[in-house]
């Protein structure tokens, strides 16, 4: 069978390995880890096409261990049992270093498959690399997280994606018997969605597609070839991104019209529920907020409930939350405000806690200072003092500015009858 493009000119070693310095680069923090042989179990996070399987593959082979891999969509713990007894028996005196299982989209797998993991993975018997498109911190159980390092690999630029055109273009010993010239690349890096195992597809559907030995690629030729990757919803590719963004900047725009049609269109599709659900979470905070608080109770109980219930019920459950949110008014006044804090801090680094208000659970932090003149404001008239709790090099800034609706209208009213003109309120 002819392997695909993507296959045949995957890199080897970490000299032809593009991106991702930040990890592998002269200075990356999995470099030296490499060349070293110290190798510890590791979750490696990204988009899709962009590298992991490669990255896994690189490691095994400089690192010169034994390697098994199981793909968590077809694989379970009797799978999983087999390859790990395989993997204990591999080692020896003259494999002193334990084999690597490449675990490919572990999100997939269930709590009972993640735990049948722990022992070899606590004991050694075996060095975990797993690889995800989904944030890790959500779909792989803590007692492995915590016995994994997350190494986060970024998105392809245009330039790292163009690069690899090229050099399917000069190397591959199936494209290099043809005379191409890549005269426009847009088209095929709009349909590749940043997703490099997409891009060598879609290129080598155009070039195989083509007669002839002389080929000029131009973004017309490549969306006639390819339109209909254009109208099918992608979930691990561009149209993801795509359609999230259109759905939560419907909700943003309280037209809950437009936000169901997209929900219908990312369920339809296939899309993870779960996935969606979070992204709903994040909109009951960034966007509604303080102007409606219950918008948050509102979208983790549709979390739970999706977590819970699954597909097909699930899809009604969504369909109210994001009718609730659409609806909702609106206010990123606490998202702006942490925004503020953060940059103020990353400016002013650690300023000292005032002395009043530090803790004082010792007589010698007491004999410092430690406490005193703190005014406990439960002792005044309706629980209230006026006292600093800022440091005082950046005292009286005002950071949370209540938005222009009901609820956080009364905010304002209520901060500034206790601060007066202090923060400007």
């Amino acid at each position: 069978m002819n392997e695909p493009l993507a296959e045949r000119i995957r890199p080897k070693n970490l000299e032809d390995y593009i991106s991702q310095r930040h990890l592998v680069g002269e200075t990356g923090s999995l470099t030296n880890q490499i060349k070293q042989g110290f190798i510890p179990s590791l979750i490696l996070w990204g988009p899709p096409g962009v590298g992991k399987t490669t990255l896994a593959n690189i490691i095994a082979n400089e690192s010169k261990r034994p390697f098994y891999t199981l793909s968590a969509i077809n694989s379970g713990v009797k799978d999983i049992r087999e390859v790990i007894d395989k993997a204990k028996q591999s080692g020896g005196l003259f494999t002193p270093k334990n084999p690597i299982l490449f675990i490919d989209e572990i999100h997939r797998f269930s709590k009972s498959q993640q735990d049948s993991l722990l022992a070899a993975v606590e004991k050694g018997w075996v060095t975990l690399i797993g690889a995800t498109t989904e944030n890790p911190s959500f779909e792989v159980i803590p007692a492995l997280l915590s016995r994994c390092q997350v190494y986060v690999l970024n998105e392809f630029g245009k330039d790292d994606l163009i690069f690899l055109l090229d050099r399917a273009i000069k190397e591959d010993s199936q494209i290099a018997t043809k005379k191409i010239n890549l005269k426009e690349t847009d088209a095929l890096l709009r349909l590749s969605g940043g997703d490099a195992r997409k891009l060598l597809n879609i290129f080598e559907l155009v070039v195989n597609s083509e007669g002839g030995d002389k080929i000029t690629i131009t973004n017309d030729m490549v969306l006639q070839k390819v339109q209909q990757n254009t109208v099918r919803y992608d979930k691990t590719g561009e149209q993801h991104y795509d359609i999230i963004s259109a759905f939560i900047k419907s909700i943003r725009g309280s037209d809950p019209n437009a936000a169901v049609y997209w929900l219908a269109r990312m369920i339809e599709g296939g899309e993870d529920l779960k996935f969606i659900a979070r992204r709903l979470l994040i909109s009951a905070s960034e966007d509604i907020g303080l102007a409606n608080p219950t918008a948050l109770v509102i979208a983790n109980n549709c979390f739970q409930a999706v977590a819970t219930i699954g597909y097909p019920e699930a899809r009604i459950v969504l369909s109210q939350c994001t009718v609730y949110l659409a609806t909702s008014p609106k206010s990123n006044a606490s998202y702006t405000a942490i925004g503020k804090a953060q940059k103020l801090v990353r400016e002013t680094g650690d300023l000292p806690v005032p002395l009043p208000i530090r803790n004082a659970p010792t007589k010698l932090m007491k004999e410092l200072g430690y406490g005193q003149e703190y005014q406990y404001a439960h002792d005044f008239a309706n629980n209230f003092t006026e006292m600093e709790f800022l440091p005082e090099e950046i005292k009286n800034t005002a950071l949370y500015q209540p938005g222009n609706n009901s609820r956080e209208k009364a905010n304002r009213e209520f901060l500034k009858n206790r601060w007066k003109d202090k923060y400007g309120y």
